[in-house]
């Protein structure tokens, strides 16, 4: 209802109930003021309900981008969210989300441009899985190695909270995952195992794990409690450039015990293997959200 319709409601209320007080001949009884007054102001429910969220007929989500200032890196981190459709309908619903970090030359649209928005709407849609939220965040100085670059660091203790202050994140460890492409993929295995308290899950495609990180591995594993270890899903291409090392890596998970899924398919580490097997990487992150 319109803000003058109610007006006008209200008008013609208080002129009704003034007609009936002046023309009655006999005086009002009002055992119980109060009563009265409550049933009175009661006309406030209807003239002016509580906000409900509206049905959402969206079938396509949506990109917003961000500038993060940034301590740490001495310089802002850039990215891009995808927002699922009819995100923001309720105000009270808190998302999923997923980190999902591009490979070593390329920008933070590579996984838009490898048709990841354009995949998880068509799987929201059909209800195949829960919509969650995209951010892919920027790695600008991709050269520097693990040790030099502040980005993994500046990932997990700085750009997690400015996402769950601005959108509406379900702030707990277990609907956050991190994922990635190539180098996007070791950063999201080191920073994944080293922050193991901020997320549930890690997706490595096409991993091609830092050097040295094979060494500092079992480090990270032995300060993960047994009941707060992640999902890992782990896939190559099989002509890919980075299988063997990957697979030293895999070999590292199975000899200390970690849960993980490791795959390889046919193709090899290029963007036609990538945007065959999107769909199928966040149809992966998804079954943690259920």
């Amino acid at each position: 209802m319109k803000m003058k319709e109610r007006l006008l409601l209200i008008a013609a209320f208080v002129l009704s109930f003034l007609v009936m007080g002046f023309s009655s001949n006999h005086p009002v009884e009002m055992d119980n003021p109060r009563s009265e007054i409550s049933d009175i102001s009661n006309i406030n429910k209807y003239l002016f309900p509580e906000p409900v969220a509206s049905e959402c007929d969206e079938e396509n989500g949506r990109f917003e981008f961000f500038e993060m200032p940034s301590e740490i890196m001495n310089y802002p981190m850039e990215g891009r969210v995808y927002l699922p459709p009819c995100y923001g309908n309720d105000p009270d619903r808190q998302y999923p989300v997923l980190y999902f970090l591009h490979g070593q030359s390329f920008k933070d649209d590579q996984w838009d441009r490898l048709g990841a928005d354009e995949a998880l709407d068509a799987m929201v849609n059909a209800g195949e899985i829960t919509p969650f939220i995209i951010v892919m965040p920027k790695e600008t100085n991709y050269m520097n190695n693990q040790w030099d670059s502040k980005y993994g660091v500046s990932l997990a203790e700085e750009l997690v909270s400015f996402i769950d202050t601005r959108y509406q994140t379900n702030p707990g460890r277990e609907s956050r995952a991190i994922g990635g492409l190539s180098r996007g993929a070791a950063w999201a295995m080191r920073v994944g195992m080293i922050y193991w308290e901020t997320y549930s899950a890690i997706g490595c495609h096409s991993f091609a794990p830092f050097r040295g990180d094979y060494n500092e591995a079992p480090f990270w594993f032995q300060k993960i409690p047994r009941e707060s270890q992640h999902r890992i899903y782990i896939d190559m291409g099989f002509l890919d450039v980075n299988l063997d090392p990957a697979y030293l890596f895999e070999i590292r998970l199975v000899k200390y015990g970690i849960p993980h899924e490791w795959h390889v398919f046919h193709g090899t580490h290029n963007e036609d293997y990538w945007s065959e097997h999107v769909a199928d990487y966040l149809f992966w992150y998804a079954q943690g959200w259920k």
